[in-house]
Parts: structure tokens; sequence; C-alpha cells
């Protein structure tokens, strides 16, 4: 098995192949140590992958919530006790991460090879192996695990459906004396430099290593979107929360990336793609290492079953688990790039406790298809209703 990209998706599609005994090699055009533009925050969804991979997180901040604050409301939300996940979450910035995780492949018997840019092998239809510095390199399965789309995803059809929306981010590092908090902070309400309201959110990520990680992120769908200045926007965050988390000077200069939010294809004969690449980034926080984490191990855990039905039982499975929820919320993003809806709905969001508590394991990613209760409730009513105003929020959120 072949591994493009040694991110958390393809470490844990890596670690838990090499521990079944499959012979696998991970191709990264970086060098070993290389960072990744991210929040770092993990939810309790992403420590439960973790703990599935018997991954040490004593090196990551422990996270026991969520502070959610729409305009002058302000709600701080634990974690919930579930049966599926642990009820905390934890900051780990992503170079530590990474290399933890990477590490752990490479103890389980991958062969990690870095600078080396690999890209897929086709021959007729099916993708063979890799090509990588003018040499072949051949496998029954190659798993995509590049991040947002790029060469490899042209090359398979895999590129982001031009009609959904994608986020862009921005972050940077800053010392607080309030380094160590227990809470992951969001303000869902922000507006741009011309006042208008931006569709995203800013985020305080506590690392309790003397920083904090600040950022914003903010979805396509909203009115003049192209216009967006990230850089303005994250200097206007910062100077709403600098006082409160006494914030030193940025210690590196702000830094954007974009976040895929769907792909046209997430298979095909003789590959899947994992995390960001198969567009599992969760519309309505931007967060997807979780995903990444749990589709990883499931592409392993089926080649291991089954190399012949990998590609297509994979396709099922995650359609199963995932597709209606990012359904859900990509239609949400269009609702919600209509300022008035945006203006109201935010607040009305952590407006009382029973719909904080929706709104926190929306955050958090702790709803998919199997959720019970009433957060998994909501959102099957959710996705119906939308899917009926779909098509009018697409066609009026430019006008709006």
């Amino acid at each position: 098995m072949i591994v493009i990209g040694a991110g958390p998706a393809g470490a844990a599609a890596a670690i838990q192949a090499a521990r079944a005994g499959v012979k696998v090699v991970v191709f990264d055009k970086a060098s070993y140590g290389r960072d990744k533009i991210c929040g770092d925050g993990l939810t309790p969804r992403a420590v439960g992958a973790l703990n599935e991979l018997k991954i040490d997180l004593e090196d990551a901040h422990h996270i026991d919530g969520l502070r959610m604050i729409a305009g002058k409301k302000v709600r701080e939300l634990p974690w919930p006790e579930t049966s599926r996940f642990p009820s905390h979450g934890a900051v780990w910035p992503r170079r530590r991460l990474d290399a933890a995780l990477i590490d752990a492949a490479q103890e389980a018997g991958a062969e990690i090879r870095w600078n080396s840019e690999a890209l897929p092998l086709l021959e007729d239809d099916r993708v063979v192996g890799v090509t990588v510095d003018d040499q072949r390199v051949l496998a029954e399965l190659v798993v995509v695990a590049t991040g947002a789309p790029g060469q490899v995803a042209r090359m398979l059809g895999a590129n982001r459906v031009a009609d959904e929306p994608f986020g862009i981010a921005i972050r940077s590092y800053a010392e607080s004396p309030r380094h160590a908090d227990r809470h992951l902070e969001a303000c869902l309400t922000l507006k741009d430099q011309q006042d208008t309201w931006v569709p995203g959110y800013g985020w305080i990520f506590p690392a309790g290593d003397g920083t904090v990680n600040i950022g914003v992120g903010a979805l396509s769908t909203m009115k003049d979107f192209k216009k967006l200045n990230l850089n303005k926007l994250i200097e206007s965050y910062r100077a709403l929360v600098q006082d409160d988390w006494e914030l030193g000077p940025n210690l590196e200069r702000p830094r954007a990336w974009r976040l895929p939010m769907s792909t046209q294809k997430r298979v095909g004969p003789g590959w899947v793609a994992i995390g960001d690449a198969a567009g599992l980034v969760n519309p309505m926080n931007g967060e997807g290492i979780d995903y990444g984490l749990e589709s990883g191990m499931l592409a392993s855990d089926l080649y291991v079953e089954n190399p012949a039905t990998v590609s297509d039982r994979y396709d099922q499975l995650v359609g199963e688990r995932f597709d209606s929820f990012l359904r859900t919320g990509r239609r949400f993003s269009f609702l919600i790039g209509h300022p008035w809806i945006l203006r109201s709905g935010l607040r009305l969001s952590v407006g009382t406790q029973s719909i904080a508590n929706i709104t926190l394991s929306v955050m958090g990613n702790l709803v998919d298809s199997e959720t019970p209760g009433a957060s998994g409730t909501v959102l099957k009513v959710a996705d119906k209703a939308l899917q009926i105003a779909d098509p009018v929020l697409r066609k009026s959120r430019a006008a709006a």
C-alpha cells in the first residue's frame, strides 16, 4: 500500500495498515518536522481516534470544553459525556502532532520517504502505483492524503465541486498569560472591514506552552467573498480579544489556507482519498483532523479485509457515516451567507442552553449519521428543511 501525504490522515492509514502487517510506503514532498497551517484544536472525536491509534497525548494541552461568544452573549460549555467519544479535547500544534503520528507509523513498520513528490501512476483508468523522481513504485492501493486539491486531485478527477462552498482561514501565534486556559474560545459574530457580517468565526486556542493559536475563518457563501481581506479580519478580531487574553505580538506572520468541503470523486480503481482530500471537512467549523484520522483508519481496515473491494466499501461506508451531516453543513453555509439570517441566527445559536448544547455538538464534530438524541434529530430535520430551501438560498445569496 502507498500513501501520498504524511499528515494526520495519511499517518493514521499507515499506522493502521502497518500494524496489521501490510507493507506501507508513505511519500511526502516536505521534510520531516514540517509545519501545517491549522487551528491546532482537537475535538473529543479526534482525541478518541488518537486513543484508538494508541498515540500518547501527554505532549498535548488538555481542553475541557468550548467557550462560545455571540455578540455580548457568552456560554462556556464542557464537552459532553458520550458513549462514543471522551469528554475532553486538546490543543496540539501541528508540527508536534504530525511528528508524533508519523513516528508511530514508522515504529509500526511503515517506510517514510521525505522530500519525495509522488504522483499517481495510471494504466488505462486504474491507479497501479506512483511515480517518484522518474521511478515507478507499484502498489495494490494508493491512499491519497494530500489535503486541499492539487495536482494529484486533478490527475484523478477529484477536484472540489465548483458550485459547493469552501472555507478560507488565517492564523498566527501569540504569547498569553492565559495559555493554559482549558477551553477553546470561538467568537461566532464577526464583521469585515466594510462592516459586513462574515459567516465564520474567530478563535483562540490555548496551547499550554506559553502561546495561543489565534485565527479567523470564513465561508465562500458570503456577499463579496472575493473582496474579503483575511489579514484585516484577523487584525480586527485580535483587537477584540487583545485585552481579555493580554496578547503579546504575533510570533509569526499570519498564514492563510483553504479548506476543501467537497470532492467530485473520493475513490476510483486502485485508489481512495481520505481526510481533506476527500472533502471531509465540517462546513460549520472548518475542522477535519478527526475525519482524517477516522477515514485513514477505515481505508486501511477495509484494505486488510479485502484489497479487491476496498474502494467500493470505503465509498459506501464514508457515505453512510458522513455524507448527510456534511451535506447539511454545506446547505447551512448558504443559509448563513445571507447577512440578515446570519446576524440573528448566530445569536440564537447560543441564546438558550438547549440550543447551545446542539451548537456545541456541531462545533465539536460530535454529530454524524450515528448520533442519537436531540442533536441527531435536529440535524436530520434540518437536512430535510434545507433540502427544500437549498435552491432558493443558492440563487439569492449573491444579492443578499
